[in-house]
């Protein structure tokens, strides 16, 4: 595995113009997919803000901010689906929201995921840019921008603000900013269960970079801090920082899983009842599995399996190549743990592709593919794509939706 890269960040101004282009294309391609819903809702005479903003796990966000936590609902079946499911960050942002101006706290979810995408978008830019060049951090940006469930990044969710908070935090890691680090991580923790690729990624990194300073020592070098992992050029990183940051890093998730234990009291793990409650926990693939084979058992059902397997193939397929072209290690294991615990998930089958949403360094080979070809192909590519993705993201919507 590769060390850290440690080039030091631009100056904030000068990062915001190199991250220009990448953040008016993503604003483009989210403008079109918006555009695409408000027309297709309104042909099929439904309100494309309420899809937004007032379905699914959007209204279990805005019962916490507007009740607090102790909402549920018994389903027939004896299932309790309880809101303590979700992590309280976005719905602590959209009772600020509502405390200061005159939106509501749907409103404040739905400001929250626009300004969260943008901040996502660019924490993908400067990531890839920062690992393989600008061009491949535009391409990076446009790609998660393009992605068949994109529509997600604009609704009143936490994959946006998550995936911001993730990449901002990778983002530090190879910067050698240990603290900022470790304090993104923490705020990643009390956004969604998610939160855990983040705390390791900070991990993984600091402790390889502890071990490449040991090495160092021990081999003699006198320049044993420059070339080791997680600070900046020239600049030995620091015990302190790196410890600070390890130490913050697990505190979200860990806060607030021992806090769902003490308000329920069922103990430490307590969480894991309330996943239960709706179905939902860690069973290494097996319910998916299942759920996949059972497609191939009537031939219309067959082509969506084959597609479920082509998808899956093409998931560890990117991984592979992440892998063969030495992606910095917190980058792998920040999108190994995403994809590992979203197709290990024992429930919501239909909502994988926005669960895998935050593991944006998936998309780093295609992005190296098209900043390595001609600019109109790939600005063709990414038209296609982009139109595809808003389409879908409407017909989704206005259909099942997702869970």
């Amino acid at each position: 595995m590769t060390d850290l890269q440690t080039r030091t960040a631009p100056p904030r101004a000068g990062a915001l113009r190199r991250a220009a282009p990448a953040l008016l294309g993503y604003a483009a391609v989210r403008a079109l997919g918006l555009l695409v819903l408000v027309l297709w809702s309104a042909a099929r005479d439904k309100s494309a803000y309420t899809l937004l903003t007032a379905r699914w796990d959007a209204l279990w966000y805005v019962r916490v901010a507007e009740l607090g936590y102790g909402y549920e609902v018994r389903l027939p079946n004896g299932d309790v689906h309880s809101n303590l499911a979700f992590f309280p960050l976005l719905p602590w942002l959209e009772r600020l929201v509502a405390a200061v101006s005159p939106l509501s706290y749907a409103d404040g979810g739905f400001v929250v995921s626009l300004v969260a995408s943008l901040a996502a978008a660019w924490g993908i830019f400067a990531v890839a840019d920062h690992v393989y060049g600008r061009r491949a951090g535009v391409c990076a940006v446009l790609l998660w921008a393009v992605l068949p469930v994109g529509i997600v990044q604009s609704m009143a969710y936490s994959e946006s603000l998550f995936t911001a908070l993730a990449a901002w935090s990778l983002y530090a890691v190879l910067t050698g900013r240990w603290v900022t680090a470790g304090a993104l991580a923490l705020a990643a923790g009390l956004t969604r269960p998610v939160g855990t690729a983040v705390v390791a990624a900070v991990w993984a990194a600091a402790i390889a970079s502890f071990v490449a300073e040991r090495r160092a020592l021990s081999a003699g070098r006198a320049d044993s801090g420059a070339g080791a992992p997680g600070g900046p050029a020239g600049r030995a990183p620091s015990p302190a920082g790196r410890v600070t940051g390890m130490l913050l890093a697990p505190l979200g998730t860990a806060g607030y899983v021992l806090w769902v234990g003490h308000r329920t009291g069922t103990g430490p793990l307590g969480y894991l009842d309330v996943q239960a409650g709706w179905r939902n926990g860690f069973d290494g693939g097996r319910a998916f599995a299942g759920f996949v084979a059972d497609k191939f058992t009537s031939f219309p059902s067959a082509l969506a399996g084959a597609g479920l397997v082509l998808g899956v193939a093409s998931v560890v397929w990117l991984y592979a190549v992440g892998v063969r072209q030495r992606q910095p290690l917190p980058l792998l294991v920040h999108s190994g743990v995403v994809t590992l615990l979203a197709l290990c998930a024992s429930s919501y089958f239909g909502s994988k592709p926005r669960l895998l949403m935050p593991a944006f360094p998936l998309l780093l080979p295609l992005a190296l593919l098209l900043a390595r070809a001609r600019p109109r192909r790939s600005a063709g590519v990414l038209g296609f794509l982009a139109v595809v993705g808003a389409v879908y993201g409407a017909f989704w919507l206005n259909g099942s939706g997702p869970p």
